[in-house]
C-alpha cells in the first residue's frame, strides 16, 4: 500500500533545509532569466516559501546572488585548493585533474550559467562584477598559476609565463562552456562532445608544457 503523500508546504516539511532550497531556486532563476530579470518573489515562489521568508535569510537580490556563488562556485574552488595543497604527484596530473574538476563540477552544470550571466551582464552591475572577479576569477586563476609555477620549479614544465599561460588555459574552457550552454542547444551547429574536447585539450596542453629532456 502506497504511503499517503505529504501535502504540507515545503517550508513546513523541511525547515532546516530552507536556506538551501532558496539557494537552489535562486540558481535556477538566475540561470534561466539572468540577473536583472530575476525577481525575489519568483525565487520565493519557486522555493515554496513566502517572499517574507526569503528576506529572513537574504537582505536583497545582490546578497542572494553572492550566496549562490559562494555556496556553489567558491566552495568548489576551495575544494580544488585543498586538493592541490595535499597533492604530491606530477604537476601535469594535478593540472589535468583541476581542469577536469572545473569543467565537470562548474562549467558542465547549471553553474556554468552563472559565468555566462556575468559575461553578459557584468558591465551593468559593476559591484557584482567586482565581487565575482575577486572571489571566483582571481582566486581560480591564482590556483592555476600556482600549479603552473610548481611544475616549472620542479622541472616538469618548460619555462613559460605562468600568469599568461593561466589565461591560455582558461579561454578554451570558457568557450566550450558558452558553446555548450548557448549555441548548440539553439542552433543547427556541429555537435562538440564536451568530454572529448576536454580530453584532447588537456592532453595537448600537457604535451606543450612538458619540459624538454636532455
Amino acid at each position: 500500500m502506497q504511503a499517503p503523500q505529504d501535502t504540507k508546504p515545503r517550508w513546513e516539511r523541511r525547515k532546516d533545509a530552507r536556506p538551501q532550497e532558496l539557494l537552489a531556486a535562486a540558481l535556477e532563476q538566475f540561470v534561466e532569466r539572468g540577473y536583472a530579470a530575476t525577481r525575489l518573489e519568483d525565487v520565493a515562489r519557486r522555493a515554496g516559501v513566502s517572499k517574507g521568508t526569503l528576506y529572513l535569510y537574504f537582505a536583497n537580490k545582490e546578497e542572494l546572488f553572492k550566496a549562490v556563488v559562494r555556496d556553489n562556485i567558491v566552495a568548489t574552488i576551495g575544494e580544488a585548493e585543498q586538493d592541490a595543497a595535499t597533492f604530491d604527484g606530477p604537476s601535469g596530473e594535478l593540472l589535468g585533474a583541476l581542469l577536469m574538476k572545473w569543467w565537470e563540477e562548474i562549467c558542465a552544470t547549471p553553474l556554468g550559467g552563472i559565468t555566462k550571466l556575468m559575461l553578459a551582464e557584468g558591465n551593468n552591475f559593476p559591484e557584482l562584477a567586482q565581487f565575482y572577479n575577486d572571489e571566483v576569477v582571481a582566486r581560480g586563476s591564482s590556483l592555476f598559476t600556482r600549479v603552473l609555477t610548481r611544475g616549472i620549479e620542479r622541472g616538469e614544465f618548460r619555462p613559460v609565463d605562468p600568469v599568461v599561460m593561466t589565461q591560455v588555459l582558461i579561454a578554451p574552457v570558457i568557450m566550450l562552456m558558452m558553446w555548450t550552454h548557448s549555441f548548440m542547444p539553439t542552433c543547427d551547429m556541429p555537435q562538440i562532445p564536451p568530454q572529448e574536447f576536454m580530453d584532447v585539450f588537456i592532453a595537448t596542453t600537457l604535451r606543450g608544457l612538458k619540459a624538454d629532456t636532455p
